[in-house]
């Protein structure tokens, strides 16, 4: 005996469980995602080739480091270049005025890690204007 079976409806696919399924997803990669802020301070590097001479600069405080990591904080020789000495020395020129901009200026030979001593002391003390500065360069390099 043979049964056949007539429909007119049309089939039809249920959406449900695909768009569950894209819903979990979605929210596996939101959780597992996560976002780590890195910076500390705020650097601007200035563009070394389109550098304008300016005249009217702010009052500021300024470290320069020599390419043998002595330094120098408002034209005055610090004695040594250890955080002690460089966090007193920043501390005592600046007072209580955070927001004074601190110029970072380093010979081209200088170790590493005496430009960023000096950051870390400059983040520690709440410094949040930090400018490295550059010489202006003629052209590239040969």
């Amino acid at each position: 005996m043979r049964l056949q079976y007539h429909t007119t409806e049309e089939p039809t696919v249920d959406l449900t469980s695909l768009i569950d399924v894209v819903f979990l997803l979605l929210i596996f990669f939101m959780v597992s995602t996560t976002f780590e802020r890195q910076a500390f301070m705020k650097v601007d590097l200035p563009e070394a080739s389109a550098v304008e001479d300016r005249t009217d600069l702010p009052e500021s405080l300024e470290l320069v480091i020599d390419s043998e990591g002595r330094m120098y904080l408002n034209d005055m020789r610090l004695i040594d270049s250890t955080e002690q000495t460089i966090r007193a020395a920043i501390a005592q020129a600046a007072g209580e005025d955070r927001s004074l901009p601190l110029i970072l200026r380093a010979d081209r030979l200088t170790p590493h890690h005496y430009v960023v001593t000096a950051m870390d002391v400059a983040a520690q003390l709440g410094f949040e204007n930090l400018s490295i500065a550059t010489d202006r360069s003629d052209g590239p390099a040969e």
